[in-house]
């Protein structure tokens, strides 16, 4: 459910951080004044369940509705602080607490940033949110315990090899003996490890190594430059830095003068050549010479209301930013999405293949796997680069995660194959697609009974398809990380691959909206996770506002830099996404804009940009990114990029256009084959087409001020090397902005 605020105080106050106000009492109202307990969160320091199974609770997919005396129905109207005194910081624990790792260290602040600072947990009353805190260390120990030789990961050396395959005991023991060897390399508590290679084994153990041995783990973009790995390790203290190959050892190595605290480097693929670096051999013999001792004495130090992971967040403005993960950040939400998704414990497989350093692939391949005893099998370096299809036949996943762009390509893929079909064949697929979509049309509004069409249509073509995918075993598809088309969920849906899109951010610990097989709707992120809380921050006249977050998912803080964390946690501990979004009679959630990409015109109308360009690639499926600019402008106008090839080894666009760009340009009369070959031209046909795609689009606009009067072609299409998309495929806009600076102010002049 989404809660309403009319009126809310963001400062972060001296009451706030010392405890004296708590969630609890900062929200709902009395009429005499006083504060109502539990009005929005139910949050408890306290917990009564001392149930220690690991059989996740039963869950019916709904939580509590929000309650509130004397005030319209799903509306809150939070007070605002009446004093403010002068801030003080959360202190540095100087007090040692040996009752690890399922201790509480007592602390009455909803943030901090120092590196080993605690907060209040937000444990609820009942449901999920009651489940008492577990760590990372207990997690594992007890999946490891109750499923000793279940494989817990799986492995190729190269494409042509055996699955080399890890139980859960191994994993354990493993994770042990690599964090034994951390302490012995100097790896100190409350500094990082730095993680920077493709998913593997060795990723998910150094990990968890460096959390057990009481430190943070922290991973680090593929992608990113030597300077911005340099930053990531200077701002986390590392003391160890995992690196997979020599291409990311290299980075290292050009900054390893600058790192002060740095210890240890260590490769896990490949024999390393560079002087004093270790293989992942050494540190395994290293860890096995070592006794328990120490590491014993670090577990009994860890507390679940302490961090222990950095996820740094991609940075498309400025440097990127440290978010501060608790045990009971992970482990619950872990728990949380898992028992939502009804996940079955000890029998569900994944595929491996999305960037770790992304909260989501984090959260889902590494914490959740854990928690369900699920097994993971990591696809080659090369899954985006055109192997994953093969992984995926092999393993079948039950469950399947992609972030839009790796849907897209699917997709693409798909209508390439769907062109060259003809006669029957064709007219098959177009009937049977068409009856997938229809069943799922109406499974979505609750209508789940299955016609004699769709039976057929299943048995002769969609099931086909789903087994030609590697999907055939898979019951959930979710796409998270950004937002994906509606033309493509519709295809997908047509295909009866029902894709869910997610909804969430680093801060959030992953997920905090999530469409299932159950209740899901197109065009939306889903229905609120039971256990969290929503709230719509200073909505406007059509119902629109802030989304903010709370629950046991919300983060501790930015790695010592408590200005950032106060911008984005107010004092009642509601995180603000930044995203602007409204809520359904039903209560999902839609994704409408967000506060700092609105450009607000000349004439003083706030346009979100995100909608407009939905609109212009739908109408214009050979457009592969567009980019509204308008702020403080006459008019809006739009730079677009077309779809063409990729260069495999680098990631860099290529000249060509894609198969689909070309039948695409053929429909409207052209015979181009190149990006170059249109903007030389120029060519008139595809040129028209673009001016009518956008004349189309301007149709849908909601006002005058919302249409778009002026396009230019750009001259190659986005990507990570070329600095405009992050490494989620976000597109930096101050990059794109900037590197067509001269070509904007044209559209002006």
């Amino acid at each position: 459910m989404v809660v309403v605020a009319q009126r809310f105080d963001r400062r972060m106050d001296t009451e706030t951080l010392n405890g004296e106000v708590t969630p609890v009492e900062q929200v709902g109202s009395k009429g005499d004044g006083a504060m109502e307990p539990h009005a929005i969160s139910g949050f408890n320091l306290v917990n009564t369940t001392n149930d220690e199974d690991l059989t996740p609770p039963s869950v019916n997919g709904h939580h509590s509705p929000v309650q509130a005396k004397k005030l319209p129905p799903q509306v809150i109207e939070v007070q605002p602080t009446i004093e403010v005194v002068a801030e003080q910081k959360p202190k540095m624990q100087t007090k040692e607490y040996l009752d690890g790792p399922d201790q509480l260290i007592p602390s009455e602040s909803l943030f901090n940033c120092q590196p080993d600072g605690a907060v209040k947990l937000r444990v609820g009353t009942e449901g999920v949110a009651s489940e008492k805190p577990i760590s990372v260390p207990t997690m594992l120990k007890r999946t490891a315990d109750r499923f000793p030789n279940r494989t817990a990961m799986a492995v190729k050396k190269d494409k042509n090899a055996d699955w080399t395959r890890i139980t859960f005991r191994e994993y354990e023991q493993n994770v042990r003996t690599v964090a034994k060897a951390f302490i012995k390399l100097g790896l100190e508590r409350f500094h990082s490890v730095n993680i920077l290679g493709f998913n593997s084994p060795e990723w998910y153990i150094s990990d968890l190594a460096a959390i057990y041995a009481g430190g943070f783990a922290a991973g680090i973009y593929t992608t990113n430059s030597a300077e911005a790995c340099h930053y990531c390790a200077e701002n986390s203290r590392a003391n160890i830095i995992v690196v997979e190959d020599d291409k990311q050892l290299k980075k290292i190595l050009q900054v390893r003068s600058r790192l002060p605290h740095l210890k240890a480097i260590i490769q896990y693929a490949g024999k390393p050549e560079a002087e004093g670096v270790l293989s992942w051999e050494d540190v395994m013999k290293l860890g096995e010479e070592q006794s328990d001792d120490e590491l014993e004495q670090r577990i009994k130090r860890i507390a679940v209301n302490q961090c222990c992971t950095l996820v740094y967040t991609s940075g498309t403005t400025g440097n990127p930013k440290g978010v501060m993960l608790s045990h009971d950040n992970l482990t619950w939400d872990a728990l949380a999405i898992g028992s939502y998704l009804k996940l079955k414990m000890g029998e569900e497989e994944i595929v491996s293949y999305l960037p770790l350093s992304h909260v989501a692939a984090q959260v889902v391949d590494l914490f959740i796997t854990i928690s369900y005893a699920a097994t993971v099998y990591f696809a080659q370096p090369d899954a985006l680069k055109g192997s994953l299809l093969p992984t995926l036949l092999e393993i079948r996943p039950t469950k399947f995660l992609g972030v839009p762009r790796v849907w897209e390509k699917i997709y693409e893929k798909m209508q390439d194959i769907g062109r060259q079909s003809t006669g029957i064949r064709k007219t098959l697929a177009t009937w049977a697609k068409r009856h997938g979509l229809e069943y799922n049309m109406n499974k979505m509004k609750g209508i789940n009974t299955p016609t004699w069409s769709y039976t057929f249509a299943s048995i002769l073509v969609l099931k086909r398809v789903r087994k030609a995918l590697g999907l055939d075993r898979c019951n959930l598809f979710v796409s998270a990380a950004a937002p994906i088309s509606t033309e493509v969920v519709k295809y997908f849906m047509s295909l009866d691959i029902p894709v869910m899109e997610a909804y969430g951010m680093s801060e959030a610990a992953g997920a905090h909206t999530l469409n299932t097989p159950d209740f899901f709707k197109i065009e939306t992120v889903g229905k609120t996770l039971p256990g969290m809380q929503t709230l719509l921050f200073e909505q406007d006249e059509s119902k629109q506002g802030e989304i903010c977050m709370n629950g046991r998912q919300v983060f501790m803080g930015y790695l010592n830099n408590e200005e950032k964390t106060k911008e984005s946690m107010d004092a009642q501990g509601w995180l603000h996404s930044g995203d602007i979004g409204k809520e359904d009679a039903d209560g999902f959630l839609y994704i409408t804009g967000r506060i700092k990409e609105l450009l607000i015109t000349a004439g003083g109308e706030n346009v979100p940009p995100v909608p407009i360009e939905d609109v212009i690639k739908a109408e214009l499926p050979v457009v592969s990114n567009a980019m509204l600019i308008g702020d403080r402008r006459k008019f809006l106008s739009v730079l677009l990029t077309l779809r063409t090839d990729t260069n495999l080894d680098t990631g860099e666009p290529l000249d060509t256009l894609t198969s689909g760009a070309r039948a695409w340009c053929k429909e409207q009369g052209s015979s181009a084959t190149t990006l170059s070959e249109i903007i030389n031209g120029p060519d008139k046909e595809v040129m028209k087409a673009l001016e009518n795609g956008i004349i189309r689009a301007n149709k849908q606009a909601v006002s005058n001020a919302q249409k778009v009067q002026k396009f230019k072609l750009l001259p190659k299409d986005f990507s990570i090397p070329g600095g405009e998309l992050g490494p989620t495929m976000k597109v930096k806009r101050n990059v794109v902005h900037d590197q067509y600076l001269d070509l904007i102010e044209s559209f002006y002049e």
